[in-house]
């Protein structure tokens, strides 16, 4: 039994139709696609480089000016001043000159010539070192010592500025054994300077130095401690 179909189910008919107006739109699709007109984009610049024609500038070079000395001073002008003497006038040209030739009959006076001597450097009369030093008491410098300390006395006034340390005292031991000339020879302060004076020239007679057995004069230096409990 044969299936029959209606015209209307039938597709064939229509093929070749359809596939025309396929073509049909394809070509209008590329004519339209050829004449569609493309526009100019202007692309814009940063900007035009120009060339820049710099100018070199010439500096000129200058130099300092040099600084000439100043030019000497003139010489002084010497005017010649002339005397004008009358015509009547003497004018004395003779020149006097002592006679100073020495002849067999010249004096010399001597009397008046003073010959000045060199003035020798006085030996001290004192000894440092001798062969029999001075003797304090039998005990020497250091009975001396004790003596010392057993009779100064420390000044208030270093004592109430806390001034304190050692004075060295130059003395000399005579022929008979006095002291004499007591002099500072390095001090700290003017009181503690005028105790140690004081203590010293008290000081009671010494046995004398002797050189060769002859009582000299002999010069000491001792020091003065002056401490603050």
């Amino acid at each position: 039994m044969e299936a029959k179909k209606t015209k209307r189910a039938d597709l064939e008919k229509n093929k070749t139709l359809f596939f025309q107006a396929g073509l049909v739109t394809v070509l209008a699709l590329l004519l339209i696609a050829f004449e569609w007109t493309t526009r100019e984009v202007a692309t814009s610049t940063l900007g035009e480089l120009q060339e820049v024609i710099m100018e070199e500038e010439i500096i000129p070079i200058t130099r300092p000016d040099e600084i000439l000395p100043p030019p000497p001073p003139p010489p002084p002008m010497v005017s010649e001043a002339f005397d004008i003497v009358e015509d009547d006038v003497e004018i004395d040209d003779d020149l006097l000159i002592d006679d100073v030739e020495a002849r067999s009959d010249t004096r010399i006076d001597f009397t008046r010539i003073i010959i000045q001597e060199d003035e020798e450097e006085a030996e001290p009369d004192f000894f440092i070192i001798v062969e029999d030093m001075p003797d304090f008491q039998g005990g020497g410098q250091e009975a001396f010592r004790r003596w010392i300390m057993s009779n100064l006395k420390y000044p208030q006034i270093a004592a109430e500025n806390g001034i304190q340390g050692t004075v060295l005292i130059r003395f000399i031991v005579n022929t008979d054994g006095s002291v004499s000339d007591v002099t500072v020879f390095r001090g700290i302060d003017r009181s503690l300077d005028n105790e140690a004076l004081r203590v010293i020239s008290s000081s009671p007679r010494w046995t004398p130095g002797r050189q060769r057995g002859e009582a000299v004069r002999v010069a000491f230096h001792f020091p003065v401690r002056f401490q603050l409990e």
